[in-house]
This record gives structure tokens, C-alpha cells and sequence, in this order.
């Protein structure tokens, strides 16, 4: 059955979620090739973009709790990819060469998921559907 299809479909839980499960397949398959989950690689890629990044404003730019920048960090700490180092109070994250070189493939892979993206639903669609949810994410955050 497809999804809109269902009598769920009017529900913005039950479409909601239903995306988020197509699209996260679509991101771990296009970011498998990397190594690392998409969360992983969206934390790296903002490390390598930001040089000193704080967990707290990791979180903050991936819509993340800071304990789940924790736990994600720890895994490219893990791998090589990040080093930690303690300002005061704030934790900071950086890119190691071996991270910093991992770079290009997220970026290309990022690139090609957003590519099916517009392919599947049309360039304009794509664009408008991304505008819409963060939107809709702003005007629902409490």
C-alpha cells in the first residue's frame, strides 16, 4: 500500500515519520561508501566547516541534544576522525588529517542524496518541501 494511500496519511505524525524512515535510508546508503552514519557524517562535516566547534553549538546547528553530539562525537574520536579538547567549560571539536581527508567523500555523498532527491521529486518540489518542513519544525518547536 502506499503511503498515501493509507488512512494514516492525514496524520502529520504518521507522514512525518514515514518520511523520516524513507529519507534515512536513502542518507545511510548514499553515506555507507564513508563509513559513518549520516549523523556522524553531518558532525564531521561541521567540524571540518567550523575548526573548534563547541558540542554545544554542534547540537544546536544539528537540531541534536548535546548528550547525542556526545555519543556521536565519541565514535569519530574512536575512529580517528575528531580530537576533544576542553576550553573552560566548553568542549571543542576538531577535524584530525584522517577526518579532514574524509571531507571530500561526505561532501560528494551529501551531494548525490540531494541530487536523487530533486531527481525523485522534481527540483522545485525538492526545494519547496525543504522550506516547508523547516518551517513547520520552527512554527511546532516548543
Amino acid at each position: 500500500m502506499n503511503i498515501s494511500e493509507s488512512p494514516y496519511c492525514g496524520c502529520l505524525y504518521y507522514s512525518a515519520n514515514a518520511l523520516s524512515r524513507i529519507v534515512t535510508r536513502m542518507a545511510e546508503e548514499y553515506f555507507a561508501p564513508t563509513g559513518l552514519s549520516p549523523s556522524h557524517a553531518f558532525l564531521l562535516m561541521s567540524v571540518i566547516r567550523q575548526p573548534g566547534l563547541s558540542a554545544g553549538d554542534a547540537a544546536a546547528l544539528m537540531q541534536l541534544t548535546p548528550s547525542t553530539v556526545t555519543r556521536l562525537a565519541e565514535k569519530c574520536l574512536e575512529r580517528g576522525l575528531m580530537t576533544r579538547t576542553s576550553e573552560g567549560k566548553y568542549t571543542l571539536l576538531h577535524a584530525t588529517p584522517e577526518g579532514e581527508a574524509l571531507g571530500s567523500d561526505l561532501l560528494k555523498a551529501w551531494q548525490a542524496m540531494s541530487a536523487r532527491f530533486q531527481e525523485k521529486l522534481g527540483e522545485g518540489t525538492a526545494r519547496n518541501l525543504i522550506g516547508t518542513i523547516g518551517k513547520a519544525a520552527d512554527a511546532l518547536e516548543v
